[in-house]
């Protein structure tokens, strides 16, 4: 598995509401295997496994509308994911979804099959939680393909034939061979394959044809790459070393993750807190939807806040509103971005906003805060899990309650150290949530769990910063963190088989909803 990154993993992507994070990988997936096809597509067959997840969310969560919109050739933020429907019946294409018991040994097993009147290719791949995935399997053969390098699948069964016809000219990071249904060479690379030099491959005898499978991560892996730490006690050994603070040491990661200029790397978190704040900006205008359990409820809330209402407590108050904003936003189709997932992109985003409107922070102030969330985010991603089928909602709000900690540390001007002890009791308080979505849509109690995860932020924060001892470090709490999630039930791990999914209420809504699903 290629090293984290926070632009990969942690902090993206930039994708619709209103589902969960699934739809960003489906829609990856989707674009892979345009690409793998190589030519139109006629046919689609879908296989789940109903010992997994997917059986039950797949048309609810957002992972029919990621899928059929990729293969369609969409980005998961086009506007035009709202009519994936349609788009893909007057595509022409042919859909078949089926629910069969293959031994998935993944609870986000995706086993699609593409064709044409000229060509079949399969494909197995699993959502790895906040959009990210891997493809296990092309065409029988075990492959490793996360759609973080460019892959140029040479077939042929000739295979010193096919590597002698490599041009001089052609660069590429890894070379592996694969024998399947059909054999091929596979070549890595970080930079793109030249269309005169895929032409002179496929000129070769020895080779069939050539598939190009373009990357669909914003941050690239190549040959050797070397980051400064993949635990957080070496982060803080070297920060006490150097005295750097956590944004700090946010942005040199990712530097060397990504081979990004330092300046680059805050100039993307840039761009990603505006978008973020957008989001909310359009939450706080208001926002119609028909198809969702919840209305818009923000706007209500601030009306309360300017009426004196509520329990005092602006700052807390002010994130409450930004969260609820942000997933309004989610659940009305609007454009968000997955921090560290879909389920719970209103957490982090609406914390750090929140506090700094509260607090009079500069913009600068809320990026560098992101970036030292992101970090904090990256060892999770590393060591434990953000999918909800694997360890329930401590894998999304969770974890997002985490980052929110130590951003909050870091906005309020705290230490380095102080940063990451908010960070492990913010994950200590969160072991043990379990993901129940009712109706089986990503709203509620996913709504009521983001401002948990915030109102835990903001708690653990000010323990941080008053110097409360959090016992057990980081790392060994990611550690149980993930260990935890395995021992959640089936039935409690985002499958709506559960908890609140399968009350009476939750039945009732469900069924209310019905409504939409033709349009």
């Amino acid at each position: 598995m290629a090293i984290s990154s926070i632009f990969n993993d942690v902090i993206g992507p930039v994708m619709r509401g209103p589902s969960s994070s699934h739809s960003a990988a489906a829609c990856r997936i989707g674009l892979l295997l345009r690409d793998l096809i190589g030519a139109e597509i006629t046919d689609l067959i879908v296989d789940y496994d109903p010992n997994g997840s997917l059986v039950s969310t797949h048309e609810s969560q957002g992972t029919d509308m990621g899928l059929y919109g990729g293969i369609l050739g969409w980005q998961a933020d086009d506007e035009r994911m709202m009519n994936y429907r349609q788009g893909i019946a007057d595509s022409g294409i042919s859909v078949q979804v089926n629910y069969l018991n293959y031994n998935a040994q993944h609870p986000n097993t995706y086993r699609i099959r593409v064709a044409n009147a000229e060509i079949q290719h399969s494909l197995q791949a699993i959502s790895t939680g906040g959009g990210m995935i891997e493809v296990q399997e092309i065409d029988g053969a075990a492959v490793e393909v996360c759609g973080d390098f460019h892959e140029l699948l040479i077939y042929g069964s000739d295979w010193p034939a096919i590597e002698q016809s490599l041009p001089a000219s052609l660069k590429y990071d890894f070379m592996v061979r694969h024998r399947g249904q059909r054999c091929f060479v596979e070549l890595k690379s970080a930079v793109g394959f030249d269309a005169v030099d895929i032409a002179t491959i496929e000129a070769c005898e020895a080779v069939n044809f050539v598939r190009y499978l373009k990357p669909v991560l914003p941050v690239l892996s190549r040959k050797d790459i070397e980051v400064p730490f993949r635990y957080c006690q070496e982060l803080l050994a070297m920060g006490q070393a150097e005295g750097l603070e956590l944004w700090q040491l946010a942005a040199r990661f990712e530097s060397a993750r990504g081979d990004i200029a330092e300046a680059g790397v805050f100039q993307r978190m840039r761009d990603i807190v505006r978008i973020m704040d957008q989001s909310i900006q359009a939450g706080l205008r208001g926002t119609e939807y028909d198809d969702r359990i919840l209305p818009s409820q923000s706007l209500g809330f601030r009306a309360c806040m300017e009426t004196g209402t509520l329990l005092k407590g602006d700052l807390l108050n002010t994130i409450v509103m930004y969260v609820s904003a942000m997933m309004e936003v989610k659940s009305s189709l609007g454009v968000i971005v997955a921090a560290p997932t879909a389920g719970s992109c209103g957490a982090l985003p609406g914390s750090l906003l929140g506090a700094a409107k509260s607090m009079g922070r500069s913009e600068d102030d809320v990026v560098k805060a992101m970036l030292a969330s992101g970090v904090i985010g990256v060892f999770i991603s590393e060591h434990s899990s953000f999918a909800a089928e694997v360890g329930g909602c401590q894998a999304e709000c969770g974890a997002g309650s985490a980052m929110a900690a130590a951003g909050l540390v870091t906005l309020a001007g705290g230490s380095l150290q102080q940063a990451v002890t908010a960070a492990s009791l913010a994950l200590q308080n969160s072991l043990g949530m379990i993901c129940d979505p009712i109706a089986n849509r990503v709203e509620a109690p996913c709504l009521g769990r983001n401002v948990m995860a915030a109102s835990n932020a903001v708690s653990c924060a000010n323990m941080a910063l008053a110097d409360y001892d959090p016992v057990v470090t980081f790392d060994e709490v990611v550690a149980t963190h993930f260990n935890v999630g395995k021992s959640i039930a089936h039935e409690l791990r985002c499958t709506a088989l559960g908890g609140l999914s399968v009350t009476d209420s939750s039945k009732r809504v469900e069924a209310q909803l019905l409504k939409f699903k033709s349009c």
